[in-house]
């Protein structure tokens, strides 16, 4: 009988999760850190239908009879965390037959049950973006998610744009990551990488000029080709090169790439960034940085500072942060933005860095990113000052929706770790008496 009352509890509070947002809701009393404008002390917060309706100080902003109010005074709300750059969901991109695979979809592998999305709710991610591997030069396509909960299919973790296309990149790499020393026809070295990188560019740009020669007569149509397909998407724009890169040498490649054929470029990683920053930021390239707080790594990351946030904010070049996890555990991402600070990142641009910054090179930056009126209702509730390290998420909520609460037994042992922790969302034995199997 407890068990049987216990899931209609539960069924009752899903129900209000689910549908309660046709009226408004105010969390009031918090310190807001809207990211685009000054922090305000007391504020409120007032979500409805998934979107911001408003957001201000408390002398200013009037509540009505009907909206919900939650009192979190004492706590600090700022907007949920943008990860440019995760391997969440167990995903995986192209195999060893070739070393540019632009025609895989990470969309045909992603799990959108694993354990891994709700650790990355816990650390106050609200938006993703799932890379494949940097095994290739190029190993297939992206995904921008949206960590929903009680995803059935990966479709309901998507973000799709006003025409119905689902949002993602797509994932380039040179260095050391895709350099084989014999078959498959891999490079053996950085200058056979670039080649290879420019080869199928040329191609994609004569598949691209056949189809506009072509017109409205399909018989002068070329054979569909689902790779150059994906890299005339890049030659126009409406998909983003996100490039694996480390050393400096290897990052001004990069940028001679983007200037050569004029895609969009987010420079991910960039252990070297501090040595080229000026020249990144002329570029008017971004940079999708990784702070790594222990030791070990590569030997092309040797050369790797805390300092990268810093010299890229001085030069004025657009940064982000991002985990690469497991490389950054997705529970603690905001010790990226606090390692930065430390490092002579200003506490603006470290936080802008994890929240804005990252929607921009997501090209999501009107959805998500900062706590503005029309915006998507995607926020976390900390339990204070976001770069303290006693600081610990409360609650992450996505599009209105609260998807991960700290004072929830499951959620606490997803943010703490434990047996189960990783364990995907339903599981058949778990230690919670209430016959729901695990599932969150």
């Amino acid at each position: 009988m407890k068990n049987r009352i216990s899931c209609v509890l539960i069924f009752l509070a899903i129900s209000v999760s689910a549908f309660g947002q046709q009226k408004p809701t105010a969390f009031v009393g918090a310190r807001i850190i809207p990211i685009v404008g000054q922090p305000i002390e007391n504020g409120v917060l007032i979500i409805q239908n998934g979107k911001i309706t408003a957001v201000g100080d408390a002398r200013t902003i009037r509540l009505s009879s009907d909206v919900q109010i939650f009192d979190v005074q004492g706590k600090t709300i700022i907007p949920g965390l943008v990860d440019s750059h995760s391997h969440i969901g167990e995903g995986a991109g192209a195999d060893g037959s070739s070393p540019i695979q632009p025609d895989v979809r990470l969309l045909d592998s992603l799990n959108p049950r694993a354990a891994s999305l709700q650790r990355a709710q816990s650390g106050g991610i609200t938006t993703v973006n799932v890379m494949p591997g940097s095994g290739h030069l190029n190993s297939g396509q992206t995904l921008y998610l949206k960590l929903r909960d009680d995803a059935n299919t990966v479709e309901d973790l998507l973000i799709y744009d006003k025409a119905g296309n689902y949002a993602g990149g797509i994932k380039f790499a040179n260095g050391t990551n895709p350099l084989r020393s014999g078959g498959g026809n891999f490079p053996g070295t950085r200058s056979k990488s670039a080649a290879l990188v420019r080869e199928q560019f040329v191609k994609a740009l004569d598949y691209r000029d056949k189809i506009r020669r072509a017109g409205k007569d399909a018989t002068k149509l070329p054979a569909r080709d689902l790779a150059m397909e994906a890299l005339v998407e890049v030659l126009d724009g409406k998909r983003t090169v996100h490039f694996h890169t480390h050393r400096h040498d290897d990052i001004m490649t990069v940028l001679r790439l983007q200037k050569e054929f004029g895609f969009k470029v987010v420079l991910h990683h960039v252990s070297e960034a501090w040595k080229v920053a000026d020249e990144i930021a002329k570029a008017k390239v971004p940079s999708s940085i990784i702070l790594i707080d222990s030791p070990g790594g590569k030997l092309e990351t040797v050369d790797i500072k805390f300092e990268n946030g810093a010299a890229l904010e001085k030069s004025g070049a657009l940064v982000g942060f991002h985990t690469d996890d497991y490389i950054t555990d997705s529970r603690f991402f905001l010790r990226s933005a606090g390692l930065a600070v430390r490092a002579g990142m200003s506490r603006e641009k470290a936080l802008y860095a994890m929240t804005m910054a990252n929607a921009i090179m997501l090209d999501l930056q009107t959805r998500v990113g900062s706590l503005e009126v029309g915006k998507d209702a995607d926020f976390i509730v900390l339990s204070g000052e976001p770069l303290s390290v006693y600081t610990h998420v409360l609650q992450t909520w996505v599009e209105g929706k609260k998807v991960f609460d700290r004072s929830d037994a499951k959620d606490l042992l997803t943010a703490t770790g434990g047996f189960g922790a990783g364990t995907d969302r339903f599981i058949h034995i778990d230690c919670f008496d209430d016959d729901l199997g695990g599932e969150k």
